[in-house]
């Protein structure tokens, strides 16, 4: 534990040691951006985002649909079988 720094040399608990990391304090409300400005900064942010092309959402899309019908009909079947196999219990 003392390789950790979680005790020092004699065995004691060690001190916590000090955060580098602040924590930014909030704008005071006399520095908010106004709407336009929000509105701006939120345009120039979604222009920097990679979006999928056509191709690839019809792809992506395809792989979802099919592995929720491969899904669904596994369920489908085991919830089947267990009813099917209570039923044969419990008129037995």
């Amino acid at each position: 534990m003392q390789r950790q720094g979680q005790t020092g040399p004699d065995g004691s608990p060690a001190a916590p040691a000090p955060q580098e990391r602040r924590r930014r304090a909030p704008k005071p409300p006399s520095q908010r951006t106004s709407a336009v400005t929000f509105a701006r900064e939120v345009r120039g942010e979604l222009r920097k985002v990679a979006w999928p092309t056509r191709g690839e959402v019809l792809n992506y899309s395809i792989v979802v649909l099919v592995t929720l019908i491969i899904l669904i009909s596994l369920i489908f079947l085991l919830d089947l079988a267990f009813s099917k196999f209570v039923l044969f219990l419990y008129n037995s």
